[in-house]
């Protein structure tokens, strides 16, 4: 069984929501997913990431990338306050630790969270998603 290449793997991510494979999008693709691990970032850590990888992106096309890349159900959207949001690679449903003193977004396990009950929504709208952020500090 052949491994795949991490190029590969991106362009298989892109085609399998039906994003076409520009060279930027490949290129953010490959940095979040070519290793095939799942992982955390905010599109400033991205930007890093891709200049330390020697590519021409500006910060509003890593913006736009992630968003497109949220519409298309490859990543979700994470916000731990009003002006922080981190993306997630993983698409299953499970809670977030949010470790305040390293500005740190990891996946919590779901197996001990139980949600009993959740209010009604209001008329006329339905629940989309639920998101558990449990945010931590030092004692």
């Amino acid at each position: 069984m052949t491994q795949l290449s991490s190029q590969d793997r991106a362009a298989d991510w892109l085609s399998g929501a039906g994003l076409r494979p520009t060279k930027q999008r490949l290129a953010l693709a490959d940095l979040l997913v070519g290793d095939g691990k799942n992982r955390h970032v905010t599109a400033e850590s991205l930007f890093a990431s891709a200049k330390g990888h020697g590519e021409s992106v500006s910060l509003a096309t890593v913006y736009n990338t992630l968003r497109a890349f949220c519409d298309a159900g490859l990543v979700q959207e994470v916000t731990v306050d009003g002006s922080k949001s981190y993306f997630d690679t993983n698409m299953h449903d499970h809670p977030h630790f949010y470790w305040e003193d390293e500005g740190r977004l990891t996946d919590a396990s779901a197996d001990d969270l139980v949600i009993a009950a959740l209010p009604d929504a209001p008329e006329g709208m339905e629940i989309a998603k639920v998101d558990v952020v449990i945010r931590l500090r030092r004692s």
